[in-house]
């Protein structure tokens, strides 16, 4: 098989001397980087697929790991390539319960921090993350108008109530 760009896989199947199927299985994009002032769009295995100027709605924006270089369809230069695999596991997770993410931060301390919108969740580490994910899933439609942190760092099953500290504001307690 040839390599193609967004293309995961093919398959030819002749069904006669007049009659071909092609079926092409697409790589999908699970974030973008924004470099030099394009929009680099990446694959689960961190491969570059694309390079635009336009953002693609609903594919979120990955900050948080540095690099001095991109290179179309090669794999971004990151320190640590495990990073793929946790966006990967983000991006399905909040396509999972329904949500939009905006942009994903990977903390130099193994931190995650989602954003949406005006609303910045602090994840913490990714420990217990579905349950995390699952919870935003109730508590963001009550935020849509609200600007700040939600703090989940410390985010347990047993947790009744989750801190939001609006920007400038003073922190609220918020039940879920």
């Amino acid at each position: 098989h040839r390599q193609i760009p967004f293309v995961e896989d093919y398959k030819v199947v002749f069904h006669g001397p007049f009659n071909v199927e092609i079926i092409i299985y697409e790589k999908s994009i699970v974030g973008y980087v924004s470099y030099m002032s394009s929009y680099m769009y990446f694959d689960k295995d961190g491969i570059v697929v694309e390079s635009s100027d336009e953002k693609t709605p609903g594919v979120p924006m990955v900050t948080g790991f540095v690099f001095d270089h991109v290179i179309l369809h090669e794999r971004l230069p990151v320190e640590d390539e495990t990073v793929f695999k946790s966006v990967l596991n983000i991006t399905q997770l909040v396509n999972k319960y329904n949500l939009t993410v905006d942009r994903i931060y990977f903390g130099s301390d193994d931190t995650l921090t989602l954003y949406f919108g005006g609303v910045r969740a602090a994840l913490g580490t990714f420990e217990s993350l579905d349950e995390k994910i699952m919870r935003l899933q109730d508590m963001l439609p009550s935020l849509t108008e609200k600007k700040g942190t939600l703090h989940m760092e410390n985010y347990t099953e047993e947790t009744k109530n989750i801190s939001f500290e609006p920007d400038g504001g003073t922190l609220e307690e918020i039940q879920g």
